[in-house]
């Protein structure tokens, strides 16, 4: 029997007497834990700004139009002050556990001359010398005078409006200085300063390449003191992407004075220049001296194939540029292969590499063109059977059919590239090592051996002479 829907209301009344009981507890019980929360945790608000305690017992100075709000976490409110509240020698100091001192100075430089003189004597003191590193703060220490606590000296000081405003006209005070050491020369202009860095940096090193995490070195004498603590690396990096003092009226000039350095804006076409350079010069050398010791002419386009782990030697008797001495260029070559470096998004680059010989599938798959290729011409001429002597190299046309008649050496049935070609080591390391025919490729490798005619395992014995090696160029010369 179905239940009346009257009760069905009486009991959604009852749930919701409930819920509304409920929050009448809940909402007091919110309020009161609220009330509880850390000071650090809740904001301050004066006005339309909120002023926000900071954890471990930092101070957080808050600056609205006029006023100036100094808070510690300690404290359970803000205290508010304006510039009426203090004179220009009020400290402010409260709590016992922080030491907030409040100046109404925002601006180093405006402070007085005696002030930064303390605090440039009390830097001498501790250190020795003015050297002030760029990135140094002052201490909050008693040595160091209370205003300049968590200032950055060398910034405030080492400024020309700083120079202006103290020194231009106050010539006593350039003797003060002069006594702590001050490094007059850190007033030049950032540009002065950072050309003079490049100039010494390219006299030590030779090229203007500075990595970019590069500083220059405190204590080293090779460096001016200006320099000292310099960030060269970064300041290079900002200028190649962010065009950092390029701009203006000097844009040109300084830019023609960066060129005259060997300044490099585009490091990626710098690298890839480079490299193109090292394989040309490896594809020149490697043909002289197969010229000297097979007889092979020397053409422009063949295939580049350099050993994985190939570095340029060094030395002037080898006959590379001193500046690719040490250059890895067999790993450079591996790199461009599987990690497209320096001609990823760049399809001129690659055409460019194509066109000198070089080949993007590895030596491995190129060596296995050219001893399928070599071994397609030998069946051919054995009525297709392969069963290459161990001996056998890939035979170049005599020196007489190449100087008297250049018809006959176009019909010379082997191509150039294969000449020297060690086809009879390169089988047999097939038929013992199991050599080309390890990976993916392997099955389909064999199947273009076997149509060749290849023989797995040869008859023992001697065996005669095979035809297309010395036999072929009598022919042919006859």
């Amino acid at each position: 029997m179905p239940r009346h829907p009257l009760l069905s209301l009486r009991q959604l009344s009852h749930v919701i007497v409930v819920i509304l009981y409920c929050i009448s507890f809940v909402i007091p019980l919110v309020e009161s834990l609220s009330t509880r929360l850390p000071p650090t945790k809740r904001p301050r608000r004066y006005g339309n700004s909120s002023c926000t305690k900071i954890q471990r017992g930092r101070i957080s100075w808050h600056r609205h139009s006029k006023s100036r709000f100094p808070c510690c976490p300690a404290a359970a409110t803000c205290i508010r002050l304006t510039n009426n509240d203090v004179d220009e020698n009020t400290e402010l100091r409260f709590l016992k556990d922080v030491k907030a001192v409040w100046t109404k100075y925002t601006d180093y430089g405006n402070l007085p001359y005696e002030s930064a003189l303390r605090a440039l004597k009390a830097y001498h003191e501790v250190h020795g010398n003015l050297v002030i590193p760029r990135g140094f703060i002052v201490p909050s220490r008693d040595e160091y005078p209370p205003e300049w606590h968590g200032a950055k000296l060398s910034r405030h000081i080492y400024n020309m409006k700083w120079w202006q405003k103290h020194i231009a006209q106050h010539s006593h005070r350039v003797a003060q200085l002069n006594q702590l050491g001050f490094v007059w020369e850190r007033l030049q202009p950032e540009w002065n300063l950072f050309m003079e860095s490049l100039v010494y940096y390219s006299s030590m090193y030779g090229n203007v390449m500075v990595p970019s995490s590069f500083v220059i070195p405190h204590e080293d004498e090779r460096w001016p003191k200006a320099t000292w603590g310099y960030p060269l690396g970064n300041v290079v990096y900002r200028v190649r992407f962010r065009n950092d003092f390029l701009l203006g009226e000097n844009a040109v000039e300084r830019k023609n004075q960066l060129d005259g350095l060997g300044f490099v804006f585009d490091v990626s076409e710098h690298n890839f220049l480079k490299f193109f350079r090292a394989l040309r010069m490896y594809s020149k050398i490697e043909s002289e001296n197969n010229s000297r010791t097979s007889s092979l002419s020397p053409r422009e386009h063949t295939t580049i194939r350099v050993p994985s782990k190939f570095v340029i030697p060094t030395g002037k008797e080898f006959g590379w540029p001193e500046d690719l001495w040490g250059y890895p260029l067999g790993a450079k070559c591996l790199a461009v292969r599987q990690k497209e470096l320096y001609i990823k998004n760049h399809p001129d680059r690659k055409k460019a590499l194509e066109e000198i010989g070089f080949r993007f599938s590895g030596n491995a798959t190129l060596g296995w063109l050219d001893v399928v290729h070599a071994a397609a011409i030998y069946s051919q001429m054995h009525n297709r059977t392969l069963n290459v002597p161990f001996d056998f190299v890939v035979p170049a046309p005599p020196s007489s059919i190449s100087a008297d008649n250049v018809q006959i050496e176009d019909s010379w049935p082997w191509p150039e590239r294969l000449w020297g070609l060690r086809l009879g080591q390169r089988l047999k390391d097939v038929r013992l090592k199991g050599a080309y025919l390890k990976g993916s490729d392997a099955h389909i490798r064999r199947a273009q051996l076997d149509a060749l005619g290849f023989v797995w395992s040869p008859r023992r014995g001697r065996r005669k002479r095979a035809l297309g090696g010395g036999n072929a160029g009598k022919e042919l010369s006859e």
